[in-house]
């Protein structure tokens, strides 16, 4: 029962964390040159996408919108007045 109790309180602290944040205002947005590398389905809604960026880390980036692996994509790098730091592809 406890482990429960606490698994429970683990996922609301997490999911106000994710509240918060979507509540933040968008501070900047700037383009960024990237690589897809990878594809994966989620849950038949959305696909994760690896991608390598010019200066060779990876980020993760989830879309509903079909991209072809292995072309180079512009993406965008979104900073929120928090401080969070999140990868988009534009609109």
């Amino acid at each position: 029962m406890i482990l429960f109790i606490g698994a429970f309180a683990i996922m609301l602290m997490l999911a106000a964390n994710k509240w918060a944040n979507d509540a933040s205002p968008i501070r900047s947005v700037g383009a960024i040159d990237a690589t897809i590398k990878g594809a994966q389905w989620r849950d038949g809604k959305y696909i994760l996408y690896v991608l390598v960026l010019n200066d060779g880390s990876s980020v993760l980036i989830d879309d509903d919108r079909p991209h072809l692996i292995g072309s180079d994509a512009s993406i965008e790098r979104v900073t929120r007045d928090n401080g969070v730091v999140f990868y988009r592809f534009p609109e």
